[in-house]
C-alpha cells in the first residue's frame, strides 16, 4: 500500500517527542514514554478475569525474572535488559496484537514493527539474539504466557494446550510476588506498572554504564 506524501506517519509521545513510525530513530522517545506506553498496552486483547487487564510492562518484568531464575549463572545486565525490552515496540505502538489476527496484519505491519525493534536495539545497545539465547528467551516468554492465560485471562490448563497451543507448564507461583510483595497474578494499575518498569529499566542501564558484567 503506497503512503501518500502528506500522510502523517508520526505519533506524539507524552514527553512531546515525535515517533516517526515509518523511519524511527533511537531518539524518538524517552524512557518514561516507553514505560507508560507498555503500562497502557494490554495483553490478551485487554481481556482479564481481574478488574484490570494485564499490561505488557508487567509481563516484561515477569519474563525477565523467569529468564533470570532459569539461567545456570547470573545474567549480564545487558541480557536482562534485552529480556525486559523484548516487547518494547508494542509500547511504542500502543498495540499488542492477539495471535488470531497476526496473520491478517500483512507485510507492511511486520516491516513497521521490525523497524521499531531495530530502533530499540540501537537506543539501548542491545546485542543481537544468538539462537541459544533466543530459545532460552522463548521458554521464559511461553512460560509467562501459559501462566497468564490461566491465572489472568481465565483459560483452563487444557485450553492452553489444545486451543492456544502453548506447551509450557503453568506456574503456580507468580514470579513477581517475591520482588514486589504484590497479590499473586493480579494485574497492576498502569501507573504502578509504569513506575516499576521504569525503575528496572533505569537500574539495568546504570549497571551497564558502570561496567557490571554480571
Amino acid at each position: 500500500m503506497a503512503i501518500l506524501p502528506n500522510t502523517r506517519a508520526w505519533v506524539r509521545m507524552p514527553s512531546g517527542k515525535r515517533l516517526d513510525l515509518l523511519n524511527p530513530t533511537p531518539f524518538d522517545w524517552d524512557d518514561s514514554d516507553l514505560a507508560l506506553g507498555l503500562a497502557r498496552t494490554y495483553r490478551w486483547g485487554g481481556h482479564s478475569a481481574w478488574p484490570l487487564p494485564l499490561s505488557v510492562a508487567q509481563h516484561s518484568i515477569a519474563v525477565m525474572l523467569l529468564r533470570r531464575a532459569a539461567a545456570p549463572a547470573p545474567l549480564a545486565p545487558v541480557v536482562e535488559l534485552r529480556e525486559l525490552l523484548h516487547d518494547a515496540e508494542e509500547g511504542l505502538l500502543g498495540f499488542d496484537a492477539v495471535s488470531p489476527i497476526k496473520p491478517f496484519l500483512g507485510d507492511g505491519f511486520r516491516a513497521l514493527t521490525r523497524r521499531l525493534e531495530q530502533a530499540v536495539f540501537l537506543r539501548y545497545r542491545l546485542p543481537a539474539w544468538t539462537p541459544a539465547e533466543h530459545q532460552a528467551h522463548k521458554r521464559a516468554d511461553r512460560l509467562a504466557a501459559a501462566s497468564e492465560a490461566v491465572h489472568v485471562a481465565g483459560w483452563s490448563e487444557q485450553e492452553v494446550r489444545t486451543t492456544l497451543k502453548i506447551r509450557s507448564p503453568v506456574l503456580a507461583r507468580d514470579p513477581l510476588v517475591a520482588v514486589y510483595a504484590c497479590a499473586p497474578w493480579e494485574p497492576w494499575a498502569p501507573a504502578v506498572a509504569a513506575e516499576r518498569f521504569l525503575d528496572v529499566l533505569e537500574h539495568l542501564q546504570r549497571r551497564i554504564d558502570a561496567g557490571d558484567a554480571a
